[in-house]
C-alpha cells in the first residue's frame, strides 16, 4: 500500500515537473536572433520620422506637458494608471545610461515586436507591442534611425506600481500566448492598396485599438469589438466607437474623418478634445495620402 502510494506521489510531481517545464516552454521570452535585425541596409531616416509620428512616441515618451520641440525630447516618466497598477513611461532618448543610447537594433526590434527587453525579460504590454508587431522590419530600422538623432535626457522614470501577481513578468508570457500574434485585427474582402495601407497604420504604429478596443479581465482584445469603443483606461468616460456604425462618427465620409485628422475640426466645427487631441496633433505629420488611407480603413470596417 504504501508502495503505490509512493509511486502515485511521484507520479504526481512528475506531471508537475513535466507542466512546469511546459508553461516555462511555451512562454519564455523569445526574442528574434541578432541575425534577423542584421543586413536591413541603411536606414530612411525620413521614413523614420514617419513612422514616429505615426507611431506617436511623444505622446507617451515626452515628459508630462511638453510642447514644441521639447516634445521631442523622449525623457519618460508620464505615469499610466490601469486596473492592474500604474506603469511609469521609460526614458527613450539616445542617452547612454538612462535612455536607450547603449541599445543595438536587436534590441529595440526585439522589444518593439517581441516584448522582450534588453535584457531578455518580458515587457508590459503598456508598451504596445500587440500593435507593433504589425511593424515591417525596415520601418523599425528606419524609425530607430531616427530616435538616434533626438536629443538626450538623463531622467529616470520610476519603477511600476504594480501589485501582486501583476509584478510577475514571467506570467506576460501566457498574455503573449492569449494574445500576441501578426494576424490582421479584421479580414476585409477585396481591400484596395489605399485600404490595405490605412490597416496597417491603425493596426500597427498608430496603434488605435489599444484605446478604442475593449478589453477582457486580463487586458486582451474583446473578440468582435475591433474599434467598438472602451472605457477610458485612465478611469473617466469613453473611447468612442470610430466604426462606421458609431454615433461619434459614422455618420462622417471619408473626407471628414481625413480632414478631422489634418485639422482637429468635426465636420460640426467642434475640435478634438483630451488625449485624442494629441493624437490628431501627431497624425497631422503624415502625408494626406497617409490621412485619407487611414479614414478610407475606418470606412471599411464592419459596422458595431
Amino acid at each position: 500500500m504504501m508502495a503505490r502510494f509512493i509511486r502515485w506521489l511521484l507520479c504526481l510531481f512528475g506531471v508537475i515537473i513535466l507542466g512546469c517545464g511546459a508553461f516555462y516552454v511555451i512562454t519564455a521570452p523569445s526574442p528574434f536572433p541578432a541575425s534577423h535585425w542584421a543586413n536591413l541596409g541603411n536606414p530612411d531616416i525620413k521614413n523614420g520620422q514617419l513612422v514616429f509620428w505615426a507611431g506617436g512616441c511623444t505622446s507617451c515618451h515626452a515628459a508630462p506637458g511638453a510642447q514644441g520641440d521639447a516634445k521631442l525630447v523622449l525623457s519618460g516618466g508620464l505615469a499610466l494608471t490601469s486596473p492592474f497598477g500604474t506603469f511609469h513611461v521609460p526614458n527613450i532618448s539616445p542617452d547612454e545610461k538612462a535612455g536607450l543610447g547603449s541599445w543595438t537594433l536587436a534590441d529595440f526590434g526585439n522589444a518593439m515586436k517581441r516584448g522582450v527587453g534588453r535584457n531578455g525579460e518580458h515587457l508590459y504590454p503598456s508598451f504596445p507591442y500587440g500593435s507593433y508587431i504589425r511593424m515591417s522590419d525596415k520601418d523599425i530600422n528606419d524609425l530607430w534611425a531616427f530616435l538616434k538623432t533626438l536629443p538626450k535626457s538623463d531622467n529616470v522614470a520610476p519603477p511600476h506600481e504594480l501589485p501582486f501577481p501583476f509584478n510577475i513578468r514571467l506570467a506576460l508570457g501566457g498574455w503573449k500566448f492569449l494574445y500576441l500574434n501578426e494576424q490582421p485585427r479584421v479580414v476585409l474582402a477585396s481591400a484596395d492598396e489605399k485600404v490595405k495601407r490605412g490597416q496597417h497604420l491603425v493596426e500597427g504604429p498608430g496603434h488605435c485599438g489599444e484605446c478604442h478596443t475593449p478589453r477582457d479581465s486580463l487586458g486582451g482584445f474583446v473578440s468582435g469589438q475591433w474599434l467598438a469603443g472602451a472605457p477610458n483606461p485612465e478611469g473617466k468616460g469613453q473611447i468612442p466607437d470610430i466604426t462606421p456604425g458609431s454615433k461619434a462618427i459614422g455618420s462622417w465620409s471619408a473626407g471628414d474623418i481625413a480632414n478631422y485628422l489634418e485639422t482637429g475640426f468635426t465636420p460640426d466645427y467642434d475640435s478634438a478634445g483630451g488625449s485624442m487631441a494629441e493624437v490628431q496633433q501627431n497624425i497631422a505629420h503624415l502625408p494626406a495620402t497617409d490621412r485619407e488611407a487611414i479614414a478610407a480603413y475606418l470606412k471599411a470596417l464592419p459596422a458595431k
